[in-house]
């Protein structure tokens, strides 16, 4: 019988209008044309990011469990002896008991992801003490804070977002029991949801549509979330009263009418209607989460793929330029953007939503995290001259601190994605997967981004017949294959994939050669703001330290319900001249190092490297090009 070696496909690399870009529907989730692999399948290898999120654990695991749960244990009424924690997590703070939910997914993710023991183990105690603190007050409610919290919004009189903190903890816990099998924690969800309904009930649309304008965090989605876990299909019921219909009408209708909008506010909304889809094949709420994603990622993000300034979008849709401070990029925001652009990918399948996801990755999560203690970013400010101002230790637990906790500990998503004809390789991320029911472990060996290209292995007990799909970024040039060391004639057009379908035995070794160059990303609304890129990276030019003392490298950990603020300002944006419009004429490898660039024939020269290199030093990312 004839056997094909290979077939090359590909998709063309621009955007076609967003109704097109998704390919077919799919009714419900049982018809995603691709699905990632768990997180316990997978295992990083030796890297940048194995080296994060050796960092972000020791952060995790270094936490002190009374200490979070200082005023859980207060609201109970239940004895507590411990130091209570400062920032966002501060006893007199209305958020409070928001880290605490990500740090029970933090701990989830850490215990699939890395089969961590210790992780496991924090885990379930924090389960058995919230369990405590719920049975104390009697009623299914769990909170760092009183219910009075909640008759305050009911009432429209000031409070912070209890819903927000509400459904970091109910998703947390819900992290533990699917990851780790925690059966308490799923009966402490349950009553957390019960308690949800009771108060809920007796709402009126126009009371539930007011309280749905304060920030609530994605109460919809984990409510979905809960419904496929049980089975409960009450539970889609409460998770209906939280989908915002102001949000959701626009958006369903094709229009952008985000102007204004708090955006972490907004986009878990939206995956909460993505979770709906998926649960009821409901067509309108797909081109819900669909129209806002192809807004956002087209029309509304920077070159790094990040999104808002001062935590909002101020303008019309690509109107970017004039939005440039020291407070854009919110990290919450990238981290769900990527938590949405994983349902895209799984729906549709389509490479560009994983040049997305890997853009947003590279630049906007992996240099967030400081490398000596794992404090956190709240902003990736991108206007010239500012600087990463992490959080102090112990002292700020923003959100981004509590999200970004969550990021750290599972990069072993979306890298890989499976169907029932082969396996996806969305990333190049040194890394293993193992598909158990086919027998196969696919070995992934890179130094990507510094090696252009990745080197895939299989391993199999028998030969197996599957389709590998490589994923031939929007970025590349002219790549290449090698199968078994003899190189294919075919390969895939760049914003396609690269598919392999053959009988594979055990040490099959496909090298995949992905070249990278220089390229500028403008400014939707002035081409002569231009950021530099290298493949996917973000290139920031090293403005150097002046200034920048230890005090002010930090954010200072001051008034309760502090954001981080620059105590000095940026500097001017700089300036170079393109000769016919190269970035190759004013911009090149230097040879000092990999990834290292330098501008040639401007005034004073200035290295560049990517901007998740960058640490306690004032950088820029876009220039002013002549």
């Amino acid at each position: 019988m004839e056997r094909r070696d290979f077939i090359a496909t590909g998709a063309v690399a621009a955007l076609t209008p967003w109704k097109q870009v998704f390919g077919p529907r799919v009714a419900g989730v049982s018809g995603a044309i691709l699905r990632p692999f768990a997180l316990a399948d997978v295992r990083l290898k030796p890297g940048p990011f194995l080296d994060a999120a050796m960092v972000n654990r020791r952060f995790v695991l270094g936490q002190d469990p009374d200490r979070l749960l200082h005023t859980f244990r207060l609201t109970a009424g239940l004895p507590t002896s411990a130091q209570p924690i400062g920032g966002w997590e501060a006893p007199n703070n209305e958020l409070r008991g928001h880290f605490t939910g990500h740090y029970l997914s933090a701990c989830a993710f850490l215990s699939a992801s890395q089969t961590d023991p210790d992780a496991k183990a924090r885990g379930d105690q924090m389960v058995a003490a919230l369990a405590d603190c719920q049975k104390a007050l009697g009623n299914g409610y769990l909170s760092a804070f009183p219910d009075e919290f909640f008759e305050r919004l009911r009432a429209d009189r000031g409070v912070w977002a209890p819903w927000y903190t509400l459904h970091k903890i109910m998703q947390g816990l819900l992290d533990v029991h699917s990851f780790t099998g925690n059966a308490q924690a799923l009966e402490v969800v349950n009553g957390m949801a019960r308690w949800t309904a009771r108060f809920t009930q007796p709402l009126g649309d126009a009371q539930m549509a007011r309280m749905l304008e304060r920030e609530y965090g994605g109460m919809n989605e984990v409510l979905y979330n809960l419904s496929a876990v049980t089975g409960d299909e009450e539970w889609r019921d409460v998770a209906r009263r939280f989908d915002h219909e102001r949000v959701f009408g626009p958006l369903a209708m094709g229009r952008d009418e985000l102007k204004g909008l708090h955006v972490n506010t907004t986009i878990p909304k939206i995956i909460g209607a993505a979770r709906r889809y998926e649960l009821t094949g409901e067509e309108r709420y797909r081109r819900i989460a669909e129209y806002f994603w192809h807004q956002v990622t087209s029309q509304r993000s920077y070159a790094t793929g990040g999104t808002s300034n001062g935590e909002s979008w101020n303008t019309e849709p690509g109107v970017l330029a004039t939005d440039l401070s020291g407070y854009t990029q919110e990290c919450c925001v990238t981290y769900n953007m990527l938590r949405l652009t994983r349902h895209i990918i799984e729906w549709t399948g389509d490479p560009r939503a994983a040049d997305y996801y890997e853009r947003a990755l590279f630049n906007g999560i992996l240099g967030t995290q400081h490398p000596t203690d794992g404090s956190k970013l709240y902003y990736v400010p991108l206007a010239s001259g500012y600087w990463k101002l992490f959080g102090a230790p112990l002292a700020d637990y923003w959100c981004c601190t509590g999200s970004g906790s969550e990021s750290f500990a599972k990069f072993g998503d979306s890298i890989y994605y499976r169907d029932e004809k082969g396996i996806a390789v969305n990333l190049f991320i040194a890394s293993l997967v193992q598909w158990r029911d086919r027998g196969i472990t696919l070995v992934q060996d890179t130094n990507f981004p510094e090696q252009e290209g990745t080197t895939l292995t299989v391993k199999t007990a028998k030969p197996t017949a599957f389709a590998l799909r490589v994923r031939v970024p929007g970025w590349t040039s002219a790549g290449g294959v090698r199968l078994n060391g003899k190189p294919l004639e075919a390969f895939a057009a760049p914003g396609g994939y690269l598919v392999l379908e053959r009988t594979w035995h055990d040490g099959d070794r496909v090298d995949v050669s992905l070249p990278m160059s220089l390229h500028a990303q403008a400014m939707p609304d002035d081409p002569s703001l231009q950021a530099p890129m290298y493949g996917p990276l973000v290139l920031a030019g090293r403005m150097g330290t002046e200034g920048l003392t230890p005090n002010v490298l930090r954010a200072e950990p001051t008034k309760p319900r502090t954001v981080p603020e620059y105590r000095l300002e940026g500097l001017p944006t700089p300036t170079a001249v393109a000769k016919n419009g190269s970035i190759e004429s004013w911009i090149k490898a230097d040879g000092r190092g990999s990834l290292a660039f330098s501008t040639q024939g401007q005034g004073r020269a200035t290295s560049l490297v990517p901007l998740y290199r960058v640490l306690d030093e004032r950088y820029n990312v876009y220039w002013r090009v002549a």
